[in-house]
């Protein structure tokens, strides 16, 4: 039932470069950001993901097996929430407290949709048009998908892509971040000190952070509405808490020095805490029970701290070491595409006799859902997700249509005056 994407949440990008040195920088990451540690962290997250969806299709007659239930409370789609929140709202986190420049809507959201959109509507577009081989088949379905708003619908949230649900939440998260953003930067304008702008940013966080905790409390204690009523609680207002930890990270991050925060012991005293609080969700998560509703807000909690140490500790760390593994890393880049397909992946192999839904082949199913999913991520990446990507080069940094045919024009006025005067020379 899980991202983002989220998401999983797709960098935004990566060069040639890529091949030989490792994952680009995210967008938005900081300059002396470690970008194979927060690919590691993508990875982890959908390495977490695939595994849970598939015990839970394996045990789904069953949903109340222990195995599921407690793969269930870990399994880490807000990692991706966070980090996402995290890159994308930086930028607009230094304009704000040191009133730099500071990126249009356009730009950003063009940005993102060339990052985002062409392999989300190629993998609805595929697996809608096979789970629906007679026209018109369940077209409200697909227009839900295509539109982002099958998280609203209470029987389609799940449909053709399941895990796209969280999909929906990111492009609600980068909605939203373009209003915010502008809005803070001109409301901190009127605050004289660094420090001040920097708490009310942080304290503007903390009160986004507080309204889902709000609604879900209020869901549930007051209205009773029970856990299966997916738009209420999977919906943007219900799951926004991880975003708004993430902008705070931001905020945390662009209010440093150059120089680590954390130091010695300290990366591993908060990656203690953050252990404890996602321990914490864990028991709280009883199903059918409020802990089962707060679950992903008191999780997000500890995801943050685990990214705080990473971003804002000294490297050569063990942990630093172990998030940047070549393998892990390598699954973060292609974590994207091969979130998409994984789905459709075990329920092909399934329809083909090559994995079955016996609790005994558990293992075999594993394996196999795993390095096909990979595979298919691998290829995915460089087919479609890779080449779209390239689209960014269309606009300038700046967010200016770019004239591919500039030089080319100096060249040619710059040439073309010799020429004319010589054959007037040759010709005299």
């Amino acid at each position: 039932m899980t991202t983002a994407t989220a998401g999983l949440s797709p960098s935004a990008g990566t060069t040639d470069a890529a091949r030989t040195r490792g994952p680009r920088p995210p967008e938005g990451a900081p300059k002396r950001a470690r970008s194979r540690e927060l690919e590691g962290y993508r990875g982890l997250a959908a390495l977490s993901i695939i595994i849970f969806h598939v015990c839970q299709y394996v045990f789904q007659p069953n949903p109340a097996n222990p195995l599921v239930t407690q793969l269930a409370r870990f399994e880490i789609v807000d990692v991706l929430f966070v980090l996402s929140a995290y890159l994308l709202a930086l930028p607009y986190a230094r304009a704000a407290i040191d009133r730099e420049s500071m990126q249009t809507a356009g730009n950003f959201l063009f940005r993102r949709a060339v990052r985002i959109l062409p392999l989300y509507w190629i993998g609805v577009i595929v697996v809608w048009s096979i789970r629906n081989p007679g026209l018109p088949g369940d077209w409200r379905d697909l227009l839900e998908h295509l539109t982002f708003t099958q998280v609203y619908d209470r029987t389609r949230i799940f449909y053709t892509l399941g895990p796209t649900w969280s999909m929906c939440l990111e492009i609600f998260f980068y909605g939203l971040l373009v209003l915010l953003g502008p809005l803070a930067f001109r409301a901190t304008g009127r605050i004289a000190t660094r420090r001040g702008r920097v708490t009310a940013l942080a304290l503007g966080c903390l009160a986004l952070y507080l309204i889902p905790v709000t609604w879900n409390t209020v869901a549930y204690m007051v209205f009773h509405v029970p856990f299966d009523n997916w738009p209420v609680y999977f919906g943007p207002q219900a799951r926004f808490g991880a975003f708004a930890l993430g902008m705070l990270l931001a905020v945390l991050v662009a209010a440093r020095s150059s120089a680590p925060v954390l130091s010695g012991v300290w990366p591993t005293i908060v990656r203690i805490l953050a252990l404890g609080f996602v321990l914490a969700a864990a028991w709280l998560d009883k199903p059918y029970g409020y802990g089962q509703v707060i679950f992903h807000d008191v999780a997000s909690i500890g995801w943050l701290l685990f990214i705080l140490s990473t971003v804002s500790g000294s490297r050569g760390q063990r942990w630093s070491r172990a998030l940047s593994w070549r393998p892990l890393a390598w699954v973060g880049l292609i974590s994207y595409s091969t979130y998409m397909w994984h789905e459709p992946t075990m329920l092909l192999l399934t329809h083909l006799g090559i994995t079955s839904r016996n609790p005994g082949a558990l293992v075999w199913t594993l394996f196999a859902v795993l390095a096909v999913s990979l595979a298919a991520g691998w290829l995915s990446y460089w087919v479609i997700e890779y080449p779209t990507s390239k689209l960014r080069a269309l606009r300038t940094r700046d967010g200016k249509p770019r004239d591919y045919y500039a030089e080319l024009g100096d060249y040619t006025e710059t040439t073309s005056r010799p020429l004319v005067g010589a054959g007037r020379r040759s010709g005299g």
